[in-house]
């Protein structure tokens, strides 16, 4: 049967995970009625919030458990493929399907989420994709997908997310190799009040900020920030390496994000075109996109560019003139010259190294 995961937003100042373990009850003595069969369920107390895990023949089959058992029926419930709901939740265990860290503590449902974005423009990469495989073991990650230059990890704590995106940046910066790279860390919810997918908001964020292009920054919410704070103070001394972000940052990455996605074939779209379709004035978007990114306008919107046409060739048999025009550069020509001025090397030198 399909898997399905619901999150319940509970408005009761009264709320204890003594509460969701009878109403967990409630929903097992009525759960064969409907066919639906419950699996394991995550408990937030301060956040108020629960997220169950369960097989069912639909949705409406595991919303009719909770509405004849207790009555307090899901905000939202999706359907969650096997492999990436273990890649996400699996660590952990449950008492009584209740989910539990391996410490014993209430596991919260929350995931903190890395993601590194690094292309290497020498042939001597110093094993740093190995490297960072280790730090991600050593601090307790578990890695989602390694496409060709990107790496996404999960991390119950926050904590572990905060020090192993510090160690994978002082690698990066060390490294004897050509590196150009971000990072972000956000944390969030498996499963969001709207949305149909998996972690979809949480991604939407990180994903908005790596898109920035390749600016060795590394990004973190104020989300993870009070998720370490809380977990072990010592942790803040670490965060200085961050440039961090807050809600009204990432409404702003989202849109500069899909505004540039949507345009990325115009070559004539500049930074005056920018402005007008987000609705902000010269020195407004100057100042905000200065301080996200450390880039001026035009410089961002060349960078996606380059980022787009870094992914094209790590993962396509496409010319250079394809490539270039597909990437919003007017020319080969123009396209070669920015690509050798920013890194280094011309782009087919770069697809030659490419393993």
């Amino acid at each position: 049967m399909p898997l399905y995961m619901d999150i319940h937003n509970v408005d009761s100042d009264e709320f204890s995970a003594e509460d969701v373990v009878k109403a967990h009850m409630e929903d097992l003595a009525v759960e064969d009625k409907f066919g639906v069969k419950q699996l394991k369920y995550w408990v937030n107390e301060q956040g108020k919030t629960i997220f169950c895990l369960m097989e069912g023949p639909s949705k409406e089959a595991c919303n009719q458990v909770h509405l004849e058992s207790h009555g307090n029926t899901a905000c939202n419930i999706i359907e969650v493929a096997d492999d990436e709901y273990n890649l996400f939740m699996g660590q952990g265990t449950d008492v009584n399907d209740l989910a539990k860290t391996d410490s014993g503590d209430l596991d919260p449902g929350y995931r903190t989420i890395l993601l590194t974005n690094i292309v290497c423009f020498s042939q001597n990469s110093n094993g740093y994709f190995k490297k960072i495989k280790g730090l991600v073991i050593e601090n307790n990650g578990v890695i989602i997908r390694e496409p060709t230059n990107q790496i996404m990890v999960t991390f119950i704590y926050a904590t572990d997310a905060v020090s192993c995106a510090t160690s994978i940046m002082e690698l990066l910066k060390s490294s004897s190799s050509k590196l150009e790279f971000n990072l972000a860390v956000v944390s969030g919810n498996p499963v969001d009040e709207e949305g149909t997918t998996f972690f979809e908001e949480t991604k939407s964020k990180i994903n908005s900020l790596c898109s920035l292009g390749l600016n060795k920054k590394l990004y973190l919410d104020n989300e993870t920030v009070a998720l370490s704070k809380k977990e072990l103070q010592e942790q803040q001394e670490k965060q200085t390496n961050f440039t961090l972000v807050n809600n009204d940052d990432f409404v702003f990455s989202l849109m500069l994000h899909n505004t540039i996605n949507k345009h990325f074939n115009r070559s004539d779209f500049k930074s005056e075109d920018l402005f007008s379709e987000i609705g902000m004035s010269k020195s407004q978007a100057s100042r905000k996109i200065k301080s996200l990114t450390g880039q001026a306008p035009n410089q961002l919107i060349q960078e996606s560019r380059l980022q787009r046409a870094l992914g094209k060739m790590s993962q396509s048999q496409k010319t250079i003139a394809e490539i270039a025009y597909q990437s919003g550069f007017n020319s080969p020509t123009y396209f070669t010259r920015v690509f050798r001025k920013r890194f280094g090397i011309s782009p087919t030198e770069f697809i030659t190294q490419l393993p």
